[in-house]
C-alpha cells in the first residue's frame, strides 16, 4: 500500500500559491490536506478535497497532517515552525528560514527534540542553469575556477504594496533572493573566509532594499551574488571563469515563469530552458572556441520529493539543518559588511 504523507500550507500569497501547493499537488506521495489562509472563498473556488482553515490552531491540531509548510512573510517563519514542531508536524519553511541566526537555532533545536525533520525551500539548487553549472564544475571543463558571477536582475521601478518590499522585519530583496544565491555559492564551494556587501535602496520610495552586491571571498576564488531591480538590460544569470575557460549563461530558470502561467509541474516542457549557456575556451594559438551547452532538467518537485523521502526516514533532508543555518549565518554577516562598509571576516 502506498503511503501518503498528508501536507498542511500555511499561507496563500505568492509564494504559497504559485509554487508550494503546485509542487505538493504534483509531486507522488505527498497530498496537499489543508490551507491556512484569509482567502476562504477564493480557495473554496479552487479545491473541492483540501481543508480550508482560517486559523493556524485549527490545522496544526488536526491529527491528520504530517507536514506543515510555512508560506507567510519572513517574521513569522520561526514563531510558526516552532507552534508546528510543538504540535509534532514535519516542516518546511520558505526562505529564510528565519530573521536572525538566533531564531534559526531554536528552530533547530526544537525540531531535534521533537524528532521531526525540519529543513528550508532552497528550491533554487533544481535550477536548469544551476544543475548545468554543477555538471560543468564536476567534470572539470572550466579548470581552475577564478570568479563567478551569479546575477539575478529584474526591471521593476515601480515599489509595488506588498510586505516584500516594506518596511516590515524581514522584508527586501538580500532576505529574499540572498538565500537563494548565498545557497547555490554554499553547494559549489563551500564555506567562505570573508564577506564583502553592499546593500541598498535604489527605487524612488523604496522602503527596504532594492539592490545588493556581495563577495564572497574563497582562496584563489571570488563569488559575486548580485541582485538588482532597475536593471532593464540584465547580465548573464551566470558568468563563470576559469583556467580552462568560460560559462556564460542567459536568462533566467523557466520553473517560476511556468508555474505562474499556471502550467503544472511535471507538464511536457517542464523545467526545460531554451536558452543554452556557452562555453568559451581558448586554444594555444589564441583562437578563441565557442560551443553550446546542453541545459540540464530543472525540477523543483525533487525538493519536495527529498523532503518526503527524509519525513519517512528514507533519505536526508534536502537542506540539513547544518546548511540552513550557514545561509543565516551568511545573511547576518552581509548586513553587518553593509552596516560598517567593511569586509567581514568568517573565519
Amino acid at each position: 500500500m502506498t503511503t501518503i504523507t498528508q501536507v498542511g500550507l500555511i499561507g496563500y500569497g505568492l509564494a504559497g500559491s504559485v509554487f508550494h501547493a503546485p509542487l505538493i499537488q504534483h509531486t507522488p506521495g505527498l497530498k496537499l490536506h489543508g490551507i491556512v489562509s484569509s482567502q476562504r472563498d477564493r480557495l473554496l473556488r479552487s479545491f473541492t478535497d483540501v481543508h480550508i482553515h482560517d486559523e493556524v490552531e485549527s490545522l496544526l491540531a488536526d491529527p491528520a497532517v504530517d507536514a506543515v509548510v510555512i508560506a507567510t512573510p519572513n517574521e513569522q517563519h520561526a514563531p510558526l515552525a516552532l507552534a508546528a514542531l510543538r504540535a509534532g508536524k514535519h516542516v518546511l519553511v520558505d526562505k529564510p528560514f528565519a530573521l536572525s541566526s538566533a531564531e534559526a537555532v531554536a528552530v533547530v533545536d526544537a525540531a531535534r527534540e521533537a524528532e521531526r525533520v525540519v529543513s528550508v525551500f532552497h528550491n533554487r539548487r533544481y535550477d536548469a542553469d544551476f544543475l548545468s553549472l554543477c555538471g560543468l564544475l564536476e567534470a572539470g571543463t572550466l579548470g581552475r575556477i577564478a570568479e563567478i558571477h551569479s546575477h539575478f536582475d529584474r526591471f521593476r521601478p515601480q515599489v509595488r504594496d506588498r510586505w516584500r518590499e516594506s518596511d516590515a522585519p524581514g522584508s527586501g530583496l538580500w532576505m529574499d533572493l540572498g538565500p537563494h544565491l548565498l545557497d547555490q555559492m554554499l553547494q559549489l564551494f563551500g564555506w567562505p573566509e570573508a564577506i564583502s556587501a553592499d546593500i541598498a535602496a535604489q527605487r524612488e520610495g523604496a522602503r527596504s532594499d532594492d539592490y545588493f552586491h556581495a563577495v564572497l571571498h574563497y582562496p584563489g576564488l571570488r563569488a559575486i551574488v548580485h541582485a538588482g531591480s532597475l536593471v532593464a538590460a540584465p547580465a548573464p544569470r551566470f558568468a563563470v571563469h576559469g583556467s580552462q575557460g568560460s560559462y556564460l549563461k542567459e536568462g533566467l530558470d523557466v520553473q517560476e515563469d511556468q508555474l505562474r502561467q499556471g502550467i503544472a509541474p511535471g507538464a511536457p516542457g517542464w523545467g526545460l530552458d531554451p536558452q543554452h549557456g556557452q562555453l568559451v575556451q581558448v586554444d594555444a594559438d589564441g583562437q578563441v572556441h565557442r560551443h553550446s551547452v546542453d541545459n540540464a532538467v530543472g525540477d523543483y518537485r525533487r525538493f519536495y520529493a527529498a523532503f518526503r523521502d527524509a519525513m519517512r526516514g528514507e533519505g536526508e533532508a534536502p537542506v540539513s539543518t547544518g546548511q540552513a543555518l550557514q545561509v543565516m549565518h551568511l545573511l547576518e554577516a552581509g548586513h553587518k559588511s553593509a552596516d560598517s562598509g567593511r569586509r567581514v571576516d568568517l573565519r
